[in-house]
């Protein structure tokens, strides 16, 4: 399945790349005000969508652009992809975007695969065996304190964001750290977490399709992931923090008031609801067992501890 997936993710990136020669030309629309569209976009979401279904035809899919429009409405196999994060970034030139495609068999993401074409590296995970970047494993990093950590975000960028709830994040992150960056792809993000290059990341408003395969990279390489109270049913709740098991839990203490997530999982009424297809695919998909809240429950502990 791996297989498969980094044959999809490689057509994908072939097309983005020849459409990064002349970007001049690309027809661009807006979905919403500050999010676009591109013929590149839906050009890459049909060729990893065909090449998935020609393999395995009795899998679902859930895609950015198509939702659930192809595959098996009921199947347990649900691909889940994003065939250009960073389109922002991708329209303007700047080369920070990739393709994210992940497998989850109910609920849970066994295979990913996130690539990024403008500097040919592919990160790729299999549940239990480990995240590597092309050949190389990776780990992430082995800072144990916050106030020496580099930590990813992404800014609020659609209508009817909270910017003044957003704020207040980021100076309480801002101020405990070494440095906040935002490059604009959330699935390249995450793989910078298991990396090692960021000690940590956090996010509001990101879909399913935007985490999805960067988590499983993040566990795989040692890492924690979960929403702003530490639990590990993050996937469609629009909130996640993602680190090195030290510094996880101490953004896990500073966001923890910040969270939108009622009990029940129902994302608050500040937040942008779930698309339809998102829904659909929660409902379809049961949320991933809280099997991480085993080291999540380890940074329940006083902030003096934190840092030990």
């Amino acid at each position: 399945m791996l297989n498969i997936a980094v044959k999809a993710a490689r057509s994908a990136g072939a097309i983005i790349n020849r459409a990064a020669l002349d970007i001049d030309i690309l027809k661009v629309n807006t979905k919403n005000p500050n999010d676009f569209v591109t013929e590149v976009d839906h050009a890459s979401e049909r060729v990893i969508i065909d090449t998935l279904l020609e393999a395995y035809p009795g899998h679902g899919i859930l895609a950015e652009e198509s939702g659930r429009a192809h595959g098996a409405k009921h199947s347990d196999y649900i691909w889940i992809i994003d065939p250009l994060d960073g389109t922002t970034n991708f329209i303007h030139g700047l080369p920070t975007y990739a393709v994210s495609i992940a497998l989850a068999h109910r609920g849970q993401v066994q295979q990913a695969v996130v690539y990024d074409p403008a500097r040919n590296d592919l990160f790729y995970a299999s549940k239990g065996r480990g995240a590597f970047l092309n050949d190389r494993r990776l780990r992430v990093s082995k800072r144990i304190k916050l106030s020496d950590s580099l930590v990813g975000t992404g800014f609020p960028f659609r209508k009817g964001d909270n910017f003044k709830r957003y704020m207040k994040m980021f100076e309480e992150v801002m101020q405990n750290c070494a440095g906040l960056r935002r490059p604009g792809a959330a699935a390249l993000d995450l793989c910078y977490v298991a990396a090692g290059w960021y000690d940590g990341f956090f996010e509001t408003g990101l879909q399913p399709w935007d985490v999805a395969a960067g988590s499983l990279m993040v566990s795989e390489a040692g890492g924690l992931i979960g929403n702003f109270t530490g639990e590990a049913d993050f996937l469609y709740q629009r909130e996640v923090i993602a680190g090195n098991p030290k510094v996880y839990g101490q953004l896990v203490q500073l966001l923890a008031p910040y969270t939108r997530v009622i009990p029940g999982g129902v994302p608050g009424a500040e937040d942008e609801p779930l698309t339809p297809e998102a829904a659909l695919a929660a409902q379809l998909e049961p949320a991933a067992p809280a099997a991480p809240v085993r080291s999540a429950t380890r940074i329940r502990k006083p902030a003096g501890d934190a840092e030990a």
